[in-house]
């Protein structure tokens, strides 16, 4: 049996082009069908904590959320969109940064991925469980 569309229980609030807002802090992408976070964490977080916070976030009332890959990330970025976040941000103004760097599920080794949205660029890091940098957490979910 198919699964049926998306179909959302929240009041569009917003869209562009590409973009549907929801009132329920959810922003779906209808090119790709991820439902995205409508702000990150807002604060400095380590990747581990990042990723916890992703798979406990529940926004929408949804329970499957994750933290996204770069690829996935990579995909949001829009060189036409410049949004403040601490600088220049290239993406939607419905979802909004407060830091162009968020964090992306990628491990290679003892490295741990994030993307930049200030310059489109992927990024690694060792990874370090005490120390706090200046990355942000956004969550992502699949809704196809």
């Amino acid at each position: 049996m198919a699964k049926p569309p998306f179909q959302p229980t929240a009041a569009e609030t917003a869209r562009d082009v590409r973009f549907i807002a929801y009132d329920d802090g959810t922003v779906l992408d209808t090119r790709t069908g991820l439902m995205w976070a409508a702000q990150d964490n807002g604060s400095n977080i380590t990747w581990a904590d990042a990723r916890s916070y992703c798979r406990n976030y529940r926004g929408g009332g949804y329970t499957d959320w994750r933290m996204p890959t770069q690829d996935e990330l990579a995909g949001l970025f829009d060189e036409g969109e410049k949004q403040p976040c601490n600088g220049r941000c290239h993406i939607t103004p419905l979802i909004d940064l407060t830091e162009s760097f968020v964090w992306a599920s990628d491990k290679r080794g003892a490295d741990v991925a994030f993307f930049s949205f200030g310059f489109g660029g992927r990024y690694w890091r060792l990874q370090s469980k005490d120390e706090v940098v200046v990355i942000r957490a956004l969550p992502v979910r699949s809704v196809k």
